[in-house]
């Protein structure tokens, strides 16, 4: 798609502060330090290997500056974290022989980390989507599982199916729908709708009396806390990639006075990468959405059957194997 054929420009409240994944396009200068690669800018962008920008984002990184083949260089790598983490959480869970709906979760993830690092890479339309379609992917099913809080795991007799057809019309709705629109806002409202739906239902879970009895209140506050840690950083890398918003010409003229790899550092939306994977994982760990939490396991299950351990929180199964 043309970039000619996308609007003018987004409502003007949204250049100073977003929902996470929209940008403040800047015209980049060339790089200046001995390090950096001096030919980056007009030459390197003419040679891109994925042609031109056709994503509807662009960041404050600048356009294939050490590579024809790496639109974003930094942007592109800080999204290992998330890959790693996941594949982390995914072999504990199947160590531990959690249900499959958990090892589903932590796949999400990954493929959260996939698609953004293939974005990122190429700035291309089709990978954009491959980054945000399974954000919203994700985040619905981690919804959903919010909301399935029956004792056990079998399907026979619980919500599970109904939250299932909900969440499979949902996504395929949104997909067909965001597809033909190409409007980054409608993606940030639908991600943000989502989102706060979550918040709300795990304040109601934290909440209620007939399910907090089944979590005595050590645990309880342990998952608490490890949960809180996680929104903390989360809350850290959505500042940092919005300050990277609203300062990015700033930004840009500090990365050209220090010279890279230094000026990596810089790079707010690389840092909105790392602290969100970090801080996703730690929520994700201590709250109640599809990826071997705690918070849900206990819900379901008996709480003497499962601990959090290890410098990198992770769940261990202490008794008998849920049915």
């Amino acid at each position: 798609m043309d970039l000619d054929s996308l609007p003018s420009k987004l409502p003007s409240f949204l250049s100073y502060l977003s929902l996470p994944s929209l940008p403040k396009t800047v015209a980049h200068p060339p790089p200046m330090s001995a390090f950096a690669n001096v030919t980056a800018g007009g030459f390197l962008s003419s040679r891109a290997f994925w042609g031109p920008v056709t994503a509807t984002l662009d960041w404050c990184e600048a356009n294939y500056q050490f590579s024809r083949y790496i639109a974003e260089t930094a942007n592109t790598f800080s999204n290992f974290p998330t890959v790693i983490l996941a594949a982390y959480g995914a072999s504990k869970t199947l160590s531990a022989g959690l249900p499959s709906r958990y090892l589903a979760g932590w796949t999400g993830f990954a493929l959260i980390g996939i698609g953004s690092t293939i974005f990122h890479a190429t700035l291309t339309f089709q990978a954009q989507l491959m980054d945000e379609l399974p954000m919203v992917y994700v985040c619905s099913y981690c919804c959903a599982m919010l909301f399935d809080t029956s004792r056990g795991f079998a399907w026979k007799g619980s919500n599970a199916p109904y939250l299932a057809a909900i969440f499979f019309a949902f996504n395929i709705l949104f997909t067909w729908s965001y597809y033909l629109s190409r409007d980054p806002v409608y993606h940030q409202v639908v991600f943000a709708g989502i989102m706060f739906i979550s918040l709300f239902r795990t304040i109601y879970l934290l909440r209620n009396e007939e399910i907090g009895k089944r979590i005595p209140p050590g645990p309880r506050a342990a998952i608490t806390r490890l949960f809180l840690l996680g929104a903390v950083t989360f809350t850290s890398g959505f500042l940092v990639w919005n300050l990277d918003n609203v300062f990015c010409s700033t930004l840009t003229d500090w990365k050209t006075a220090i010279g890279w790899p230094a000026a990596f550092f810089l790079e707010g939306h690389s840092w909105w990468h790392i602290l969100t994977a970090a801080g996703s994982y730690l929520m994700l760990v201590g709250n109640s959405s599809p990826d071997g939490t705690p918070r849900i396991l206990c819900i379901k299950d008996e709480h003497s059957n499962y601990s959090v351990e290890g410098i990198v929180p992770r769940i261990t199964r202490i008794q008998k194997k849920i049915q």
